[in-house]
């Protein structure tokens, strides 16, 4: 029986050479995909979409677009119908750390002098440097006059009043103008925020309300998610996007 010779051209300097017959071993262990878990700004998916969508990375008619106006978030799913392969890119509208820092219609109260330094740290926000001095200025020497009214009355039929009130005066001026933007990614907005006095006993204390600011919540909040919705289809016209 003839025996089947082979050549191998060796390198100069080669001083080893190992011959392995059959399968080669698979020197590296194979592994799972990566999975993809991405979390993002309100306009992710629709930019994870843009990018990847022409590289085959996953199928269309195999994805779907979850939304939820009442959080304000965006989940895609690629690959939905298989566990190796799937993968979500999630995108929220979420306010900006700044508004979120001022306390603006949450349960924040400042006292007078607290507040003054902030907004005296914050002055990049309002629409001029003396109009934040001169508010900083009344609140670092606030002053105030709490008068009380008790009223209190019983009549022979049996009807009575009983009602105690308290009046409120104090050097702050009601509201004041702040620019600042909302959400994250959104561009800076002018609002009007209330300062509203809250008596404690012997102190008084702020919070700062803004009716604007909750006016625009609302109106961006669906503004965004349409605005999305149409991005998406435009590139995605196949894609399942099912709204809870």
């Amino acid at each position: 029986m003839e025996t089947e010779r082979k050549v191998f051209n060796l390198s100069a300097g080669c001083n080893e050479t190992i011959i392995r017959e059959g399968i080669a071993q698979n020197l590296l262990p194979t592994l799972a995909p990566l999975k993809v878990g991405l979390v993002g700004v309100i306009g992710s998916p629709y930019e994870y979409l843009l990018r990847r969508m022409s590289l085959g990375q996953f199928e269309i008619d195999r994805s779907n677009l979850v939304i939820d106006r009442e959080s304000v978030t965006m989940v895609l799913t690629v690959n939905d119908n298989d566990a190796y392969l799937n993968g979500t890119v999630s995108g929220k509208l979420t306010k900006h750390p700044k508004f979120l820092e001022f306390g603006i219609n949450g349960k924040d109260r400042w006292t007078p002098k607290d507040l003054g330094q902030f907004l005296k740290m914050n002055r990049s926000f309002f629409p001029s440097i003396e109009a934040n001095r001169g508010l900083v200025t009344v609140l670092k020497s606030f002053t105030a006059t709490v008068n009380n009214i008790y009223e209190k009355e019983q009549k022979d039929n049996g009807s009575f009043k009983d009602n105690y009130s308290g009046i409120v005066s104090t050097n702050v001026p009601p509201v004041f103008s702040i620019k600042i933007p909302i959400f994250k990614g959104t561009p800076a907005v002018d609002i009007e925020v209330e300062l509203i006095p809250v008596v404690d006993g012997r102190d008084i204390y702020f919070s700062l309300c803004s009716p604007a600011a909750m006016q625009l919540f609302e109106e961006t909040r669906d503004k965004v998610i349409d605005e999305q919705i149409v991005f998406i289809r435009a590139i995605a016209p196949d894609l399942a996007i099912i709204e809870k």
